[in-house]
């Protein structure tokens, strides 16, 4: 490990260079921290995903790297590992957005404590993992997002990803539920394997059956050759359940038999077949009233939410429209070129519509916002999408607050720029926390902006 910076106080404490010696070779990037956030050591997997080129970060403030913060994260509005794991005096795990050579990518934490003979802490060991899967920058296809409630779903995949435990993805309708479930596919041990959708709804009790289970040849009027189910179909993949709340009261017995037993018959058939897939399930219905109401086995609910995983609405990460938007833009550009063979014009959104979109509550989240931007798309003339082009309900919201609005009373809206947020702080009275609230950007997002325009952000508080 790259370590000409280690002072001989931290190497006293215990073996750092055993320690450097053993994760030198470790195929994961990994760093040495002494409790004042400094990077005492990098290993080689480290330098090769998050070194800069030219530029040593042994010596650096971990929050320097990763954040281009210059205060700790938990001052910055973040989860901070090395405080809890202090605190704590065991190991802590979050998922945060990291600067690199590549740009802002969304990185998996594990910080582990080292005690001393006297059990004093006096180091720690940072394991850090890109996730593959979701993009914190727009993209064309997949996961996409950066704010806080994005990424606490996002990390419940990863901790549950390389296990074999059902999962069910509980959302509103439109919360991109199987984006969510092709990435867990993606980042388990079965991405080489097939990932099959099963949509669950509009599924007669027959229909269901065959369509999961498949079935024989004369099995039915109709059944002229034998047809493999879905369930055959995901052999070493996932089975995708989409809208599992759908599923017909008759039918749950035959699911939960396929999920207790790992076996099933197609219709008419009389062998017994083993399954193999992995399960993750969704819905937006709540199924908790279901079974409290008869209308779902509890049998079945406690086998499929073994781990459980809140999709966040659109509402609820506010932060990620400007991406979302930008993303879906690319998405369409994508579709155009597809279909005429070449690249198609290039789609930019006007300030006051990017603010009329950041304001809306977004009742029907990424799908609305897709079939928004999709009908935009067809009624701009030069390729600039204005407020006039957006729905009535859209175009009604409160118009884009402007620099000249008293930031200690007004309710805004975002987005801003990097001069009207600095033109808010010098204003306001009240804490980083209050200031977040009232611009409807999370804390972390605002210090983020703030220190890049070189402002110094208003002290934290509640």
């Amino acid at each position: 490990m790259n370590d000409p910076h280690l002072s001989n106080d931290a190497a006293c404490a215990f073996d750092m260079h055993a320690l450097v010696s053993y994760l030198e070779h470790d195929p994961t990037p990994m760093i040495v921290l002494d409790p004042g956030y400094r990077i005492l050591a990098a290993n080689a997997a480290y330098r090769r995903v998050f070194g800069a080129t030219g530029r040593s970060h042994v010596g650096r403030k971990c929050h320097q790297v990763s954040h281009h913060y210059e205060l700790p994260c938990d001052q910055a509005g973040e989860h901070c590992p090395m405080k809890q794991a202090l605190t704590q005096r065991s190991p802590d795990r979050v998922l945060h957005i990291h600067f690199t050579p590549r740009g802002p990518e969304h990185v998996d934490v594990e910080l582990r404590p080292i005690f001393d003979a006297h059990g004093e802490v006096v180091a720690f060991v940072e394991r850090l993992e890109t996730v593959k899967n979701a993009s914190a920058l727009p993209t064309s296809d997949g996961l996409v997002g950066r704010s806080p409630a994005f990424n606490s779903a996002l990390l419940a995949l990863q901790r549950v990803a390389s296990s074999m435990l059902p999962v069910l993805l509980l959302g509103e309708s439109g919360t991109g539920k199987e984006l969510f479930a092709r990435a867990l596919h993606e980042a388990s041990d079965r991405a080489h394997g097939p990932f099959v959708v099963v949509d669950c709804s509009g599924f007669t009790d027959t229909l269901f059956e065959s369509e999961l289970f498949g079935y024989e040849k004369g099995a039915f009027t109709g059944a002229h050759t034998r047809k493999p189910g879905l369930v055959e179909m995901a052999m070493g993949g996932t089975l995708f359940l989409d809208e599992i709340g759908d599923v017909p009261i008759s039918m749950q017995v035959k699911l939960l038999r396929l999920i207790e037993s790992g076996t099933f018959r197609r219709v008419g058939g009389l062998e017994t077949l083993h399954a193999d897939f992995r399960l993750v399930s969704a819905t937006h219905r709540p199924l908790r009233r279901m079974v409290e109401d008869g209308q779902f086995r509890q049998d079945l609910y406690y086998r499929l939410s073994a781990f459980p995983i809140p999709l966040p609405a659109v509402r609820e990460r506010r932060d990620d429209i400007a991406l979302l938007v930008d993303s879906i833009l690319e998405r369409i550009r994508g579709v155009r070129h597809a279909r005429v063979g070449r690249n198609g014009s290039t789609i930019s959104v006007a300030p006051a519509a990017r603010a009329l979109l950041a304001a809306y509550p977004w009742p029907g989240n990424v799908r609305e916002l897709r079939n928004v931007l999709e009908r935009a798309c067809l009624l701009t003339d030069d390729g600039v999408i204005r407020a006039e082009h957006l729905p009535d309900e859209i175009g009604g919201a409160p118009a884009r607050a402007t620099s000249t609005h008293d930031a200690s009373t007004a309710p805004l809206c975002p987005p801003y720029s990097d001069a009207e947020l600095a033109a808010f702080a010098a204003v306001f009275g009240g804490t980083r926390k209050q200031l977040a609230e009232q611009l409807g950007l999370s804390e972390r997002t605002l210090y983020r902006r703030l220190a890049n325009a070189s402002v110094t952000p208003p002290q934290s508080g509640s």
